[in-house]
């Protein structure tokens, strides 16, 4: 193990099989953002998503996938382009991970690439001692997906991150008016057959605990790229909040629960959620 990745690793009070996995997953997700840095992935592409508010805002959840968004569309984009400057600066950092491109079973504007490699093998790179691989049965593969929207919706707005490990790095994303405006698109349009993303709703109440007004005509254009809006209309935040009161009406917040709780330490923090809960607090937006 590198000096660098246990350095990484001391920020995190693993206590069994399961918070090392966790935290082997976010190290590898530091390690690529530091590849891509490396390759200049940033010079045309945003990160943004789940996993962008974990590392660089703190969000208290753990997030499985990288979410990045060209700053402009490029249909001629390759996403494997990349892919060595990631694998060189996993082997760099210790681990024996492959990089590879997701094949599409229909054509999309989101190129997808997973990072993977035995779950075993990667642990005992960071921390050789039982408590790590208790229960880790072989074979077990960590696997991270990453993907591209090679289409942006415009309107975006972002800022330059900074990160001192495995070495300084820095990444562009988008700011946090740009990231909530993300937020509210997924959970206002995001389509996951009968099962609701309860994360969406997780990051919902961190945004409105951090009094984050959304970058209103980045969201706008994102939902006139899925069909739910007429370019002819402005969104305001008062429709904005109809919108979210007569949606949060149709989820069913048990499901939402239950999707979220393996990503989080404290579950006190979904007692109360509910249609009349969110609608009131997204009320003070």
């Amino acid at each position: 193990m590198t000096s660098a990745i246990q350095s990484m690793l001391e920020r995190y009070e693993c206590k069994n099989s399961e918070d090392y996995k966790n935290a082997l997953k976010e190290i590898i997700q530091e390690v690529a953002l530091c590849g891509l840095s490396r390759g200049n992935f940033f010079k045309e592409a945003a990160f943004y998503g789940g996993t962008a508010l974990r590392i660089f805002y703190g969000l208290d959840r753990f997030s499985e996938d990288m979410d990045f968004s060209l700053c402009a569309p490029n249909q001629n984009f390759s996403l494997s382009d990349y892919f060595s400057f990631l694998e060189e600066e996993l082997s760099a950092a210790g681990f024996s991970l492959s990089v590879e491109q997701k094949v599409k079973s229909k054509e999309s504007a989101v190129q997808s690439a997973f990072i993977k490699g035995e779950t075993i093998v990667q642990l005992l790179n960071i921390v050789p001692t039982e408590p790590a691989i208790a229960g880790v049965h072989s074979g077990e593969l960590v696997k991270i997906k990453f993907e591209i929207d090679t289409n942006p919706p415009a309107l975006a707005t972002y800022e330059t991150k900074y990160a001192l490990l495995p070495i300084p790095f820095a990444v562009k994303m988008y700011d946090e008016p740009s990231l909530f405006a993300g937020k509210l698109h997924a959970i206002l349009c995001r389509a996951w057959k009968n099962r609701v993303k309860g994360r969406d709703f997780y990051d919902l109440v961190w945004y409105l605990s951090r009094k984050t007004k959304p970058n209103l005509p980045h969201l706008q254009k994102r939902l006139e790229q899925s069909g739910k809006w007429d370019s002819a209309e402005t969104l305001t935040l008062p429709i904005l909040k109809e919108m979210l009161s007569e949606h949060f009406k149709e989820i069913d917040f048990a499901e939402a629960k239950k999707d979220v709780r393996p990503f989080i330490q404290d579950e006190r923090k979904l007692d109360l959620w509910s249609a009349e809960f969110f609608t009131a607090i997204v009320g003070g937006m």
